[in-house]
């Protein structure tokens, strides 16, 4: 009676669910998504989302290139070094990025990019280890790449004003960027912290703004003080902001919260204008500030509490003597001159 009713109906004998969540685990793809949703689960900032899913996307390029599947299974230590090798000397930086320049967009990434992405793989295939889809991280055999400590070459106090020249403050946007500007220049604070304020965060009472942990990149929020002249500033711009419906303080011409893309961009407008050679980035005015603030003799650990860092040491990385002054304390306290000091004094020969 039972095998009358199936005649003529497709018999199920393979479990298809099975085979597809086993093959699942397998995939890159999958995998990555995964590890985002767990990191989310964690409360990691948007940036380190980002890095993995950009991760992800860079190594499903070069497993394409070398003619392999999106299959976990196929990445070994040599696929691994291959990777590395590709992002070091091949990989275009910046590509695609429609706010960057052709003349930017060299093949190569930084070995400072590189080795975030090789602690990141080893990161991913740690999950993958545990999760069952890998049985052993090829990225820990992969070495990080040689870093050569190069000189930043900061913005000089001559520059900084005339970046500061150009915003036209008779436009809305003139205005607001010139705000932007001091604000960053004021604080020493990332820019993604300067564009995440809100009317509420601005203290006009202490001459303060709050970070919110939620917009800092170490999820610790922080107050930084401002100059008397910044805070008018920014009250001025919240002033204008009354045209639109929003809280935040940096706004487009069409009231919506300005991006990191849109103000990098309109950065560089400004130091092209303003006949300024070197790359002139949101981050260099942070740095420029931080060394500004040492050389006038500032105490490094308020430093390390302004920049939000926990680590000294990234404080250190931060910053760096400039040549002004290296050149200062070399005239002061130089070994030759204590040593022929008194040789080079003018010497008395007649009597009065």
């Amino acid at each position: 009676m039972h095998s009358e009713r199936r005649k003529g109906k497709r018999v199920k004998n393979g479990r298809s669910l099975t085979k597809t969540k086993r093959s699942g685990i397998y995939s890159i793809t999958t995998m990555f998504e995964k590890l985002c949703d767990a990191k989310r689960a964690e409360n990691r900032a948007p940036e380190t989302i980002d890095r993995y899913m950009r991760a992800c996307r860079y190594l499903l390029e070069y497993a394409k290139m070398v003619s392999v599947g999106d299959d976990i299974r196929d990445i070994d230590v040599d696929f691994a070094r291959g990777f590395v090798s590709w992002l070091l000397h091949e990989r275009v930086k910046f590509d695609g990025h429609k706010f960057k320049k052709d003349e930017h967009k060299t093949p190569g990434l930084s070995p400072k990019s590189v080795n975030d992405y090789i602690k990141t793989m080893r990161t991913f295939f740690r999950f993958c280890i545990k999760a069952g889809s890998a049985a052993e991280n090829p990225f820990e055999e992969t070495k990080l790449v040689t870093d050569p400590e190069e000189m930043v070459n900061i913005l000089s106090p001559d520059e900084m004003r005339k970046l500061l020249s150009i915003p036209d403050q008779r436009s809305y946007v003139g205005f607001r960027d010139y705000v932007a500007l001091t604000c960053l220049i004021d604080s020493m604070t990332r820019v993604g912290e300067i564009l995440s304020l809100t009317e509420d965060s601005v203290d006009f009472s202490s001459d303060t703004v709050y970070l919110s942990a939620w917009d800092v990149k170490t999820r610790k929020g922080r107050f930084v003080p401002l100059e008397k002249r910044t805070m008018n500033l920014l009250k001025e711009l919240i002033k204008e902001n009354e045209d639109f419906d929003s809280d935040y303080v940096f706004l487009t011409n069409y009231g919506e919260k300005m991006t990191t893309n849109h103000f990098r961009q309109r950065l560089n407008t400004y130091a092209e204008k303003a006949g300024i050679k070197k790359r002139v980035h949101p981050h260099l005015i942070r740095h420029t500030g931080a060394t500004m603030f040492l050389e006038d003799g500032g105490d490094i650990r308020h430093l390390q509490a302004l920049l939000g860092h926990a680590d000294m040491r990234m404080v250190k990385r931060y910053t760096h003597l400039s040549k002004q002054s290296l050149k200062a304390q070399h005239k002061k306290h130089s070994p030759l001159a204590q040593i022929t000091g008194k040789l080079n004094k003018e010497r008395k020969t007649r009597r009065k």
